[in-house]
């Protein structure tokens, strides 16, 4: 990558200019709010100067509502080769950029995991995305080019690349990010009518739980409408689940003993499970992981990238990394997956007219 326009200032958008530039990367900055445009330039994000050239990479960094409509304006000025968006959702950013008739061969959504409880380009930093996964959601019709411009992008930010289908990203960052921000803001809420001496008791562990709780309630809106369904089913059946525990703390603190111990056994599976779960979570980072790499002959019309990933999301594998190789009229994909799934994988591509 040669250059780039990162559109969008905030939090998110200067520290991908940070990153970029600390890279050696030039980049162009654009903010309708231009004391925001201002403040990343005077930060080292870039500069606000106008690209005499199309750039190689524009990254929409945009709340979602906005994303495709900024998309399709950037496109019709035709100010980059190849356009990403690093919005929190990613079907309705990709909905309406095909409504809008934008080129979805050089169009890829992303979402970088980083921590968004702050906002605005003061608090941004050269390597807020260092370690952190960053979801590529590639669409049926984007090119094996505007693919490899963005993975770049990933690895000069210093994160990880997940490959998804835009609906599963979204169902994903419902369970992981947009409820529990939600559960949060609930917990939050209660201390905020909470007696002084009350709240003088909290330890770290409340810290830490209610520390998302205090982002920007209008970015937050932003994000939780344009995900609604996907969040509403899944805090639906954590009601659920509460309403059981509330239930067996109701029996527990009854006087009838058989009552108390069948309460006592819901909730203490309820905390193992819950045990479990952080675990799974706690060791996403850093923690060993071995993979095996699977090579596939890819064409390279259009569209054909995307009809792998489609493949390989059928077998229920999960493409950890990816590196393409360009060959004349064919390319190769070496993918990336869990360790002891590659014959599988071999066996379910092949089936589908791969040579893998």
């Amino acid at each position: 990558m040669r250059s780039a326009l990162v559109v969008g200032t905030g939090l998110m958008g200067a520290s991908v200019g940070l990153a970029l530039r600390g890279r050696g990367i030039p980049v162009h900055l654009r903010d309708e709010d231009a004391t925001a445009a201002r403040t990343a330039e005077a930060l080292g994000a870039g500069t606000r100067q106008a690209p005499a050239q199309p750039v190689d990479l524009a990254i929409v960094a945009v709340p979602p509502p906005l994303a495709g409509c900024v998309l399709a304006d950037l496109q019709a000025e035709g100010v980059a080769r190849h356009y990403t968006d690093i919005a929190s959702v990613k079907s309705q950013v990709e909905h309406a950029a095909v409504a809008l008739g934008c080129d979805m061969s050089r169009f890829i959504g992303g979402h970088p995991m980083a921590d968004g409880a702050r906002s605005g380009p003061l608090t941004a930093r050269a390597d807020l995305f260092d370690g952190c996964m960053w979801a590529l959601t590639p669409s049926a019709a984007t090119s094996t080019e505007t693919l490899n411009t963005t993975l770049e992008l990933v690895a000069l930010c210093g994160a990880t690349p997940v490959l998804m289908e835009a609906p599963a990203h979204d169902r994903a960052v419902a369970l992981v990010s947009h409820a529990p921000h939600i559960v949060t803001s609930l917990v939050a809420m209660r201390l905020a009518c909470a007696d002084e001496r009350e709240v003088s008791l909290a330890g770290a562990g409340l810290r830490d739980l209610t520390r998302i709780a205090q982002a920007s309630p209008p970015l937050w809106l932003d994000v939780l409408s344009a995900n609604a369904a996907a969040v509403a089913d899944v805090l639906e059946e954590l009601g659920a689940d509460l309403g059981r525990v509330v239930a067996a703390l109701r029996a527990i603190a009854s006087t009838d003993e058989a009552k108390r111990s069948d309460g006592a056994d819901l909730v203490g599976a309820v905390l193992h499970q819950g045990r479990a779960g952080g675990v799974r979570v706690s060791g996403t980072r850093g923690k060993p992981q071995r993979f095996d790499t699977v090579t596939v002959a890819v064409g390279d019309q259009p569209g054909e990238l995307a009809r792998l990933f489609a493949d390989i999301h059928r077998t229920g594998v999960n493409i950890e990394d990816i590196r393409l190789e360009h060959g004349v009229g064919r390319g190769l994909a070496h993918l990336s997956i869990a360790s002891g799934r590659t014959e599988s994988v071999r066996e379910a591509l092949s089936r589908q007219g791969w040579r893998a």
